[in-house]
């Protein structure tokens, strides 16, 4: 839909481009390369089988979770009403905070209003002009924008490339350096090699940071993440960042690590200081899921297993976490496919560009624990009807 002037003003003079006509040609080159994008609202009880969402142990609609929000919001009201440091901390904050740190085996944590914000807030607080940041290259936007913004010199080293990033920091001439990594890759779901990269960045004087946004709640003993799976929960040179929207089913996102990193936070993240609170709702919530979490520690395991017979059905690799990816290639190949699942009553997220490289475009499926046989049953029957002539383009 192009632009369209407004009645009531004048229209720009005949020679004068209008300023945001660039937009309507750069959305023609989208569409004519596949990629572009829209809002689809769901309706409440929406009767298909999610797997495109991230609520992989089933909890935003559990009814302890949904309660926990509805006790918060009574107590607390609607919104936190001003930033962390005003008035936007509640004791329910704090009292989260505590039993994340405890149940991810931290020293501290603390709570920002989003994943993205905590990602933002940690690389840029710890890093800047004297720093040096080694990222992999398949990172998740939120570090790539923190990069970015970070002022630091920053080298992007090929996905899971141990000696890259070795090299990187032997390389630096910054006193500081920061090694970045998701635990869990958003898109494949493949587990980074935590213990090697932690080995390096000790012998360099690096500090690991790696994004459990996708590791929480289902990898893990209990559940506590990647990092507690390969013994580095607490190490003192290596800080966490999590999301409370993923498997904890409700919004927010936390940085966890020596609690003289979250100190230096509350000083110095502008996401934290500049940021109106997480919402009591999301915070009670929150709590109460990781309550649920850590009173049922099968959850996870549940998780897997669904993710096994989710790779099992797409005749694909099984994950080490609830990420099922299925390569088609082209945009319009996976939008395509995409599509006949959903009419088919399976809802699947399809990846194109930028989000994942050229010719890579893809069907993720997530795995949740609450999925039963019969839904498994009726992804198997869809899978096996529209993969087939999918993969034959």
């Amino acid at each position: 839909m192009g632009l369209v002037p407004s009645p009531s003003l004048p229209p720009p003079p005949g020679d004068v481009p209008h300023p945001l006509a660039w937009l309507d040609a750069q959305a023609d080159r989208r569409r004519a390369a596949g990629l572009r994008r829209e809002l689809r609202p769901r309706a409440a009880g929406d009767p298909v089988v999610d797997l495109a969402g991230n609520d992989y142990l089933g909890l935003s609609t559990d009814p302890r979770v949904v309660q926990g929000g509805i006790d918060a919001l009574r107590v607390w009201g609607a919104g936190s009403t001003g930033s962390r440091l005003v008035t936007g901390t509640t004791a329910l904050h704090a009292e989260l905070e505590s039993e994340l740190a405890a149940f991810c085996g931290a020293q501290a944590a603390l709570v920002f209003s989003s994943g993205y914000a905590a990602n933002l807030g940690v690389l840029t607080a710890l890093s800047g002009p004297d720093a040096l940041i080694v990222s992999d290259a398949a990172n998740h936007a939120s570090l790539v924008d923190a990069c970015r913004l970070s002022r630091a010199g920053v080298v992007v080293v090929p996905h899971d490339d141990v000696a890259a990033v070795d090299a990187a920091l032997a390389a630096r001439t910054e006193p500081r350096a920061l090694v970045v990594t998701d635990s869990v890759n958003s898109v494949d779901g493949g587990i980074a090699p935590l213990r090697a990269l932690h080995a390096v960045s000790r012998a360099r004087g690096a500090v690991l940071v790696v994004d459990e946004a996708h590791g929480l709640g289902v990898c893990g003993p209990g559940g506590r993440g990647v990092l507690a799976d390969v013994g580095l929960a607490g190490a003192d040179d290596v800080v966490a960042t999590v999301t409370l929207s993923k498997a904890l089913g409700s919004q927010g996102g936390a940085v966890l690590g020596p609690s003289a990193v979250t100190a230096h936070l509350v000083d110095t993240a502008r996401s934290f200081i500049f940021d109106t609170g997480l919402a009591p709702a999301c915070v009670g919530a929150a709590l109460a899921a990781l309550r649920v979490l850590r009173a049922e520690p099968d959850l996870p395991g549940r998780v897997l297993r669904a993710a096994a017979a989710l790779a099992a059905a797409a005749g694909v690799q099984v994950p080490a976490s609830s990420v099922v990816s299925v390569v088609l290639g082209e945009p319009d190949v996976a939008f395509a496919a995409a599509q006949r699942c959903a009419e088919r009553g399976v809802r699947v997220g399809c990846f194109r560009p930028p989000s994942v490289p050229e010719g890579t475009s893809r069907l993720r499926l997530t795995a949740r624990a609450t999925l039963t046989e019969e839904d498994l049953a009726l992804v198997g029957t869809v899978l096996a009807d529209v993969l087939a002539p999918a993969v034959a383009q």
